[in-house]
């Protein structure tokens, strides 16, 4: 891969918002792998911390408990699109964040303001120390955590082409379940207090139901090109 343009090209901050299964993630990571930019996954970030927690007993049901050790996990995200790591208190965590366990229980873990406000933190010094620019995706980017980004992208797609998805992602995960369990999650994600999942009013919204991948690739990348090309 020339990564040439990405040194000269000027550093461009992009933010990539929307609910699960609209393709946020595989998107982000083809998107900075083409561009030569860092990537930053930061649903993986909140799904760390609740990892953490679960494995510490901390009671998830109690907001106060989570607030009292949101500063103890030491959480550090790899920004490289073609391989993203993270690790918490350097074990790698990556596989253990993607059970159900832990889905399950990351939106209350990130309804916690402590919570928001860390993670928070933690991902602008990171949007902050990448020379040649960043891709972050997450629920509220755009809004609350770079609301100064370069570019704002707000992926949506319809419930149904959501669950189709992540039902093939989940392997025989039966869709209709997949599909009640997106639409509470959006509910959770949409109403919380703190930094609810929401389209930034410059956002730009691209509807992936009827898209491949590569469509919605190509679509972000040129979206980014006339940003870089405007700076």
């Amino acid at each position: 891969m020339d990564n040439g343009a990405a040194r000269t090209a000027p550093a461009v901050i992009v933010a990539i918002d929307g609910p699960s299964g609209t393709g946020k993630s595989s998107t982000s990571k083809a998107v900075a792998a083409k561009l030569g930019l860092s990537y930053l996954d930061t649903g993986a970030q909140y799904r760390a911390i609740t990892w953490w927690m679960v494995s510490n007993g901390v009671d998830i049901t109690d907001p106060s408990a989570i607030a009292a050790v949101a500063d103890k996990p030491e959480i550090i995200s790899g920004t490289d699109p073609a391989g993203p790591t993270i690790t918490v208190d350097g074990t790698d965590v990556a596989g253990p964040i993607r059970t159900q366990e832990v889905t399950s229980k990351v939106s209350a873990v990130s309804a916690v303001p402590e919570v928001r406000a860390r993670i928070t933190e933690l991902q602008r010094t990171l949007a902050g120390s990448v020379p040649a620019g960043i891709v972050v995706e997450g629920r509220d980017i755009g809004t609350t955590v770079l609301p100064d980004a370069d570019l704002k992208i707000f992926l949506t797609a319809s419930p149904e082409a959501r669950a189709a998805r992540r039902s093939g992602e989940l392997k025989g995960a039966d869709i209709d379940a997949t599909r009640e369990a997106l639409i509470k999650r959006d509910a959770a994600d949409s109403s919380r207090k703190t930094s609810p999942l929401a389209k930034a009013d410059d956002a730009v919204e691209v509807d992936t139901s009827d898209l491949t991948l590569q469509q919605v690739i190509e679509c972000v990348v040129t979206l980014v090109e006339e940003k870089r090309a405007a700076k």
